[in-house]
Parts: C-alpha cells; structure tokens; sequence
C-alpha cells in the first residue's frame, strides 16, 4: 500500500497520497484540458484535498551561503531519495541543483522512499516500479547528458524480508529491474515503545530483526550477493549486532549514525540518550562486515532542532553539533568502513546542500589523506561495489 512519509499515515488516510495517485493526476491533467472556464472541470478542481506542504523552505536556506571548501575534492554521495510526495517533488532536477552547488559529486546512491512504486499487481511486487524508475533516471545520467554525476550509480530497493523464502522472486524482480546498478535492499525495522516515533508505513514492531522468517528473507540477500541498508531507532543497534553476528558473509549499512533518538519519548534526553548510543555503536563495530553511514543527524527525529533556527546553520556550526557523533563512529569503525552521507531530501529541512559538505570537510580537518578519501567516495565505492565510477 502506498504511504506518505511527510505525513506519516497510511493512504487510506492520507490526502498527498491520493493526490499524488497516478491516475488521478493524469485525470487532473485531463480536467485542466477542459478550461478553467469549464463548470465541470472548476468543480472536479475545487473538490480535490490540496497537496501536503512541502517542507523545505529554500527562502530560508537562502539567508546563508559560503564558499565551497575543497571543491575538487570527489564525492560519492551514498544515500539519497527522489520522490513526489504532495507538493514535495525532489526528482532529477532538485537533485542536480543541489549536487552542482559547487562540490565534486561524481556519482550517488539511490536508497528506496516509497515513491513511484506500481499501483496495481501483487503488493509484495510493488517496490520493483521504483528501482525500474530509478534505473531509467540513472540511464539517463549515465549518458553524460545531466553532466558529470553518474546518479543512482547505486540502487537500493524495497523487499519485505518478512515474507522469508517468498521475498526471492522479488530480489530477482528487483535484481532485473535495477540491472548492473542494483546493489541491496533496505528494509526499515525502526521501532519503539513510543508509538508516535513509528512510521505506519513501516510497521516493525519489537524485535523484527530476530525473527525467524525476517531472517529466512535476511539470508536470501548473502545468496544473491547483495547488501543491507540499516534504518532502526539507537535502542536495537544491539538487535542489529546480533544479526550481523549471524549472517557474517553479508555487508550491512548502518544508516544515519544509528537513529539517536531526541524527539517524542526521548525530548530532551540527548545527554541521557548519548553515552547509551555510543555503548551501542562501538559494540557494533566488533563486527567487521558493518559499516556506517555518517550523516542523516538533520532529521526532526533527532531532536537537535536545526530547523528551528532563526536563520539556517553555517558549516561551523553543523561541524560543531555533528562533531561527537561522527568522531565516535569513526572512531569506532574506521575511515575505512565510514561514509559521509547527504540523506536529501529529508536533511534539507535543517541546512543546504553544500553547507553540509563543507561540514564534513571541517569534520575530517585532521584525517590523513587516505581517510578523507575513504570518507568522502572510496568506502562507498567499496561497499556498493561501484567501480565504473572514476574517483
């Protein structure tokens, strides 16, 4: 079933979501070829819910700009989104403003957002719409057409692994769909016992990561080679340790430093919450087939408020906020299993595009040049296997 994200409720319920309906658009668009004049088409318009706002405010990210730092210095960037989710559009034109604001991004990784999945089929099959979409945005960047970025060089798509043994003809959907692009499956497990932090789009529930049949679909992606994005809230990183324990052949992704939680529950609790996740992480890192994504702390989620700002933070003082838990992580894992990510669209309701990068340029002011390398492309290059890309 489709779900909105933005506003987190599942379709049946969710206005954006009906509206961003690809039938009804294309019956909107047929409605707008009768006139404005038109009675019919005037009341059919006036009848439709309005899109969810989007909630990136660029006159905002406006109010600061800076010189790029270092900006030959190649980037891969290993975790985006493109999607239209009510008036929140990030396709291929977004996503090229902000990748040539000024840094060297050579290529990128798409990660599944539940956007341009298939409308009609076997629910268990309709991910695969995405990755097939993906997979023709990066063709087209490939050709050199868009420019330099080789987007999506990297494709990381949706299975339910819940459904064990039944998941392997849509890894092998998926596998087709994404060609020699394709490269894991993520599969969100966040959960807590606050119910407002969850997502009904994703519905995990406690331990998921232990369950049996979950496992049976978990071991499918060592079959068939691919990896796993980790997206789980800072109380399972434990759960995820576990796993990784069990399924040692298969590469694992931490996303977005793990989710250290500061919103609902957590309001507050950052101190309390912080030597609790940075327990987790370097007991995680024991294991040597996970590797972590060092980014996505600009999400509300994390309850560091950000966007709440009178004016949009400068690289200072991202590096400044961001700083103890990047230097655990890499502490923790190495430069060689650590990789700076963007997490765009959802970072860019807190900071710009390039303000981040340069961020991470402050970040990594004193890592050798072997680690910067690794930080910044050669990690992601390595775990998503990308080697058509020229760093």
């Amino acid at each position: 079933m489709h779900s909105c994200n933005a506003c987190n409720k599942r379709a049946s319920h969710c206005p954006s979501a009906r509206w961003d309906s690809p039938k009804r658009r294309e019956f909107l668009a047929m409605i707008a070829g009768l006139g404005a004049a038109s009675p019919f088409a005037a009341g059919l318009l006036k009848a439709q819910p309005p899109p969810a706002p989007n909630p990136v405010r660029q006159e905002w990210l406006d109010l600061h700009k800076e010189p790029v730092l270092e900006p030959s210095l190649p980037i891969i960037d290993p975790h985006h989104h493109l999607w239209v989710r009510g008036a929140w559009r990030y396709l291929i034109d977004e996503l090229l403003a902000d990748t040539g604001s000024g840094h060297n991004i050579v290529a990128t990784v798409f990660v599944q957002a539940r956007s341009m999945e298939r409308d009609s089929g076997p629910v268990d099959m309709r991910p695969v719409g995405e990755t097939e979409f993906v997979n023709g945005v990066a063709a087209m960047c490939a050709s050199g057409y868009c420019g330099k970025t080789r987007v999506a060089a990297g494709i990381v798509g949706q299975a339910d692994l819940r459904l064990g043994h039944r998941a392997e003809p849509v890894l092998t959907a998926l596998m087709r769909a994404g060609g020699d692009r394709f490269r894991g499956i993520r599969h969100i497990t966040a959960w807590d016992a606050d119910t407002s932090l969850n997502n009904p789009a994703y519905p995990a529930g406690p331990g998921l990561l232990g369950d049996k049949t979950f496992r049976e679909g978990f071991a499918l992606l060592g079959k068939h080679g691919l990896s796993f994005d980790a997206w789980l809230y800072h109380p399972q990183i434990g759960e995820l340790g576990d796993l990784a324990g069990a399924f040692p052949g298969t590469r694992i992704v931490l996303n977005h430093c793990g989710g250290p939680i500061g919103s609902g529950a957590y309001q507050g609790k950052r101190v309390e919450v912080f030597p609790k996740w940075q327990a987790s992480i370097k007991a995680l890192a024991a294991h040597p087939n996970v590797f972590v994504k060092v980014g996505g702390l600009g999400q509300a989620i994390n309850g560091i408020g950000l966007n709440d700002l009178t004016e949009p933070p400068s690289s200072e003082v991202l590096a400044s906020t961001f700083r103890p838990y990047v230097e655990t992580c890499i502490e923790a894992f190495g430069a060689a299993r650590c990789m700076f990510e963007s997490n765009f669209p959802v970072d860019k309701v807190s900071y710009s595009y390039p303000v981040f990068w340069n961020a991470c340029r402050l970040l990594a002011k004193n890592a050798s040049q072997s680690e910067k390398a690794d930080l910044f492309s050669a990690t992601a290059a390595r775990f998503y296997r990308l080697t058509g890309v020229v760093i």
